[in-house]
């Protein structure tokens, strides 16, 4: 009987032998990918219970990949790269990664990672497990109706606005770079766009801050995005 699916992503095929033939001896089915592009689309089609990520891929980098995974599907994620720099550390964690693996590893300490994490993420269900409605102090958001009421208002938005705010608000903490919000609301890749990012986040935070010149909500990451900060 298996333990669950790990997705592994990683470029280097010793490493994903050594990785698959260690968490499968502790009981899991293990499905790999050779790069980002490959992950995100694996990781949408098969739902696993939890992805070992390289952050050094072709096509689309592992950080990346994470935030692109955490849009579709709610899966835990544990960094395995060769980088042991606590910024790139930090900016895992904050797109939702879970753990973190350097290079050289353990393949029993990575085993004994992924037996952590899900043990973790099995124990300490999301309390936004319904996508139908979203609720943080003072914040209320239902997906259905489109009905939004922040600190006791109930807020009139436009569909790219609500749109907007649905998204960054169902991962919290987690940073969206504008191109990555072209690509969700609008689903266009043009960079050029970007200013339309920048023009309805600016027309959002009018809407929902109680003051739009130091948001308590959505904030500004400077030089990498924006990300939905729920009150507390």
């Amino acid at each position: 009987m298996s333990n669950g699916t790990i997705l592994i992503a990683d470029d280097d095929r010793r490493i994903v032998k050594i990785v698959t033939l260690c968490l499968e001896q502790e009981g899991y089915k293990v499905v790999a990918a050779q790069d980002g592009e490959e992950a995100v689309r694996l990781a949408s089609a098969i739902k696993p219970d939890l992805v070992v990520m390289d952050i050094m891929m072709p096509k689309l980098d592992g950080l990346e990949a994470c935030q692109k995974i955490k849009m579709v599907v709610d899966v835990p994620i544990v960094i395995l790269s060769a980088k042991d720099d606590v910024v790139d550390k930090i900016v895992g964690f904050k797109m939702g990664v879970d753990d973190y693996q350097t290079k050289p590893f353990s393949p029993a300490e990575l085993a004994l990672r992924v037996k952590a994490v899900l043990r973790r993420s099995k124990s300490s269900p999301s309390p936004r497990k319904n996508k139908e409605i979203l609720e943080y102090p003072n914040v209320y958001i239902e997906y259905t109706t489109r009905l939004v009421r922040i600190w006791e208002q109930e807020i009139s938005l436009t569909a790219k606005e609500f749109d907007m705010l649905w998204l960054m608000a169902s991962h919290p903490n987690q940073i969206f770079s504008r191109l990555q919000l072209l690509e969700q609301i609008w689903e266009s890749r043009y960079e050029g766009d970007e200013d339309t990012v920048t023009v309805h986040i600016r027309r959002l935070r009018r809407k929902i801050e109680r003051n739009p010149a130091q948001p308590d909500l959505i904030k500004t990451v400077w030089g990498v995005g924006y990300k939905f900060e729920p009150p507390k």
